[in-house]
């Protein structure tokens, strides 16, 4: 097999091993994709400095995500149906998350539940929460979250109405895959998926099938998504949401400075500047590219975290130069996920870990703390 040596090999693999409908749902964003393309060519323009005859013997990258010392400043992003790129997708993810010394953040739209991931980890892993229109079963969703010792809730705001994702529509993608004549040609050239998937029970949304009032197969679950997301959310609902939980809060969505403004003013322990990956609205900017006007508008009053377009340690290294304390990933780890499962998240890891601290090493740093918009080259 093929050496792998960067999150793009992982890529390749991931395509090669996963159905069409499910690669696709990862590797694709909203109408034209073009901020989808713009979070990873944002990155590409940045340019770094290299320094040479400093002392770089000694390095440490291990950063604080809500008071607690993390390998390095990454943590994996709430990703839904992590279960269908690979079985059992969720519990791996965290399971690897956890041996490497990293956060992992479980959607609410998982396949595997907060109960299942929560009976094979040790250490407490974060919630991420959509605020539906039925509001009891949003209150129940978080006492489950709190009843396995979830250690912060991620409250994503940038879900409200859904953005139309071509790929996903022309797919007809759903979890389980309906079983066309289509999806099962595509599937038989996928025999270790196939045989993943046969060994598992868990094919459907486990946080909301059975717990949802009238959700109880697929059929009453694709009726209730579609008239789920409640477009009337507003800051009130953040305040609640809040109220609920009681612990760690983080938004996640956050792409204007206004807003930005707004989330710190609840008193909320971090935002994440994030588009959804290009997913949402397209033509909105990367999200490197409106970090540091919130960084900067925030103004230390919580942290500032980032996700969108990272793929190597040296994006997780422009990210820190431009004022974030910390990043997430998403694609990239399920790009690991889907080529290798359990052991394809950790050589994710690995490979942002080791490129992270090259990267830090060739700028004459020897510490993260260190590290801000002088490592980076400009024309002025």
């Amino acid at each position: 097999m093929k050496t792998i040596t960067c999150v793009e090999d992982l890529r390749v693999l991931h395509k090669r091993r996963v159905p069409k409908m499910f690669y696709d749902y990862a590797e694709s964003g909203s109408w034209t994709e073009s901020t989808f393309r713009q979070n990873s060519q944002a990155f590409a323009d940045i340019r770094l400095r290299q320094r040479v005859a400093k002392d770089i013997s000694k390095r440490n990258i291990s950063s604080d995500m809500l008071g607690e010392r993390q390998r390095m400043p990454v943590a994996l992003a709430p990703t839904g149906l992590t279960g269908m790129q690979h079985a059992d997708g969720e519990i791996l993810a965290a399971q690897a998350a956890e041996e490497f010394g990293v956060p992992f953040t479980l959607s609410t739209m998982s396949i595997c539940s907060i109960e299942d991931v929560a009976a094979h980890t040790r250490k407490p892993f974060w919630f991420q929460l959509y605020v539906m229109k039925d509001r009891d079963f949003i209150s129940a969703l978080i006492q489950r979250a709190k009843a396995a010792g979830c250690s912060a809730l991620v409250l994503t705001l940038d879900l409200q109405i859904i953005g139309q994702r071509h790929k996903d529509l022309k797919n007809q993608m759903t979890a389980p895959p309906r079983l066309t004549l289509g999806n099962l040609l595509n599937m038989a050239t996928k025999p270790r998926w196939c045989a993943g998937m046969l060994r598992t029970r868990r094919h459907s949304f486990g946080n909301v099938v059975g717990h949802a009032k009238g959700v109880e197969n697929l059929t009453s679950l694709s009726a209730w998504s579609a008239e789920q997301l409640d477009p009337s959310l507003s800051w009130d609902d953040v305040a609640w949401v809040k109220e609920q939980w009681g612990g760690k809060l983080i938004l996640k969505g956050i792409m204007d400075a206004e807003d930005a403004a707004i989330a710190a003013g609840l008193g909320v322990d971090a935002i994440i500047v994030s588009n959804h990956g290009g997913r949402q609205l397209d033509g909105a900017p990367a999200s490197i590219e409106v970090l540091p006007e919130i960084v900067a508008k925030v103004n230390g009053a919580c942290e500032v975290w980032l996700d969108g377009g990272i793929r190597s340690g040296q994006d997780v290294f422009k990210a820190k130069a431009l004022g974030a304390d910390a990043t997430l990933i998403g694609k990239a780890f399920l790009n690991g996920l889907g080529a290798g499962g359990k052991q394809g998240v950790t050589q994710c890891l690995e490979i942002i870990e080791k490129e992270l601290d090259l990267t830090m090493a060739f700028c004459g740093k020897t510490d993260l703390r260190e590290v801000n918009s002088d490592v980076l080259y400009t024309d002025a």
